[in-house]
């Protein structure tokens, strides 16, 4: 967004003009996306989803052992407001325990949903290296999980972001300490200076060798870097050379969809943004936690933390602005999934039904206690009811069931809150 901004401001020729909007690639995922997707709540928002993707082929091929498919190492969605007067980046960590829905693959096939870290979307989708249908995996996947329509996509791959760094002469970083990461390819002594090239990709990269080792901890670094780069950028506006460097980079490395594939739509895209202040600009993380304290086995992988990411994805639906100060505010009092005692009735007459959505949740990490039929067989709407003291537990179940708030009822089972099924609850919208 940075980049076209510059583009338009700095008076660039016809000839670049041309030669840097013939770089951008675009992949069509209309087809690819199905019909039960969300519904737009908010007429004029945009919801722009971003992959930093590699194809593991040509110079990035040494990063990552043994991988043959595309890999997405950093997803986020940036959510444009119908006025124009504030904007979210939210990153999603690469390592988010999720439902994956079945995507279609390059090779006409189709993968089964199951449970997986959601980067592997794209993985799914680009098996065969085509564009169009990591992306649209990976649309499906944030789609199903966040209840957020997407209407625009970009990816930018590995060697576009080290072009773009190498044209502005590097980026200066400032690490607390020394890092040695051999995956990331990186050897940094701790202190401020200046990184470029390989460098600079691999401390954006870095996750294991630094900190306590977690996307968290990356995502936070990426974050800061992109920052730093749009200032970067800002500052080499009237040196033609740098500019035309960063900005022949940054195309060549950019496939979006149709729509905005072209200097002149993303242009207008920009536009849109530059108005915005500094300070209206948050950058969010979905909130989580280490999936271990569900699954004691599991201890390489986050799930998102309920109420709070529910709340988060509701409000950038509705079109309401979420600071970063509001979000971390309200991810101080954590309720593991674990710790969610769960009755599951049957309240639709439909047989299995109770225990089918009984699995969903095990999956999902819920102490499932029990299953059974509602009294009097059958009921209008699913209902989550708890007894006195089990508030917090029912407001996390609650949150994972679209249209659904818990309620407080005296005569409630002991020790469990109960989520009576009812018909228009469907098994694939559980958890």
């Amino acid at each position: 967004m940075t980049a076209v901004v510059l583009l338009g401001a700095g008076g660039t020729g016809a000839w670049i003009y041309y030669d840097l909007n013939n770089n951008i690639k675009s992949a069509d995922v209309d087809d690819k996306l199905g019909g039960d997707r969300p519904v737009n709540l908010s007429p004029g928002s945009k919801n722009i989803m971003i992959v930093g993707s590699d194809t593991r082929e040509g110079a990035n091929a040494k990063y990552g052992k043994d991988l043959t498919t595309m890999q997405s190492d950093t997803l986020m969605v940036l959510h444009i407001p119908a006025d124009r007067k504030w904007a979210s980046v939210v990153s999603f960590p690469r390592d988010s325990w999720v439902e994956i829905p079945g995507c279609q693959k390059g090779d006409g096939s189709s993968s089964s949903p199951h449970h997986f870290k959601i980067n592997e979307a794209f993985a799914i989708g680009g098996s065969t290296g085509k564009v169009a249908e990591a992306a649209a995996c990976t649309i499906k996947t944030v789609e199903s999980n966040t209840g957020l329509r997407i209407d625009h996509f970009m990816t930018v791959d590995f060697s576009g972001f080290k072009g773009m760094v190498d044209a502005l002469d590097g980026i200066e970083v400032c690490p607390k300490q020394a890092i040695h990461d051999e995956k990331a390819h990186l050897d940094l002594e701790a202190g401020c200076q200046t990184v470029k090239g390989e460098k600079a990709l691999g401390y954006v990269r870095t996750r294991y060798s630094v900190g306590d080792g977690s996307d968290i901890g990356r995502i936070g670094r990426q974050q800061e870097f992109m920052d730093a780069l749009a200032k970067k950028a800002k500052s080499k506006l009237h040196s033609p050379d740098a500019m035309y460097g960063f900005l022949k980079s940054i195309t060549k490395s950019l496939t979006t969809d149709p729509d905005i594939a072209g200097i002149q739509p993303l242009y207008g895209l920009a536009d849109e943004l530059k108005g915005i202040p500094s300070d209206r600009l948050a950058f969010l993380t979905v909130p989580n936690y280490g999936r271990v304290a569900d699954q004691p086995t599991d201890k390489a992988n986050v799930v998102w933390q309920y109420p709070q990411a529910a709340d988060l994805f509701t409000s950038l639906a509705k079109d309401k602005e979420v600071t970063k100060a509001q979000l971390d505010a309200s991810k101080k009092n954590v309720v593991y999934a674990s710790s969610v005692r769960v009755r599951v009735l049957n309240g639709t007459g439909v047989s299995g039904r109770a225990a089918a959505v009984a699995e969903k949740l095990r999956k999902a990490g819920y102490s499932v206690v029990g299953t059974g039929n509602a009294p009097g067989g059958t009921v209008a709407r699913t209902t989550v009811t708890y007894p006195a003291g089990l508030d917090a537990q029912a407001a996390v179940l609650a949150s994972r069931l679209p249209g659904l708030r818990a309620t407080a009822d005296g005569s409630a089972a002991a020790g469990a809150v109960t989520l009576v099924v009812g018909p228009e609850l469907k098994v694939e919208n559980v958890a």
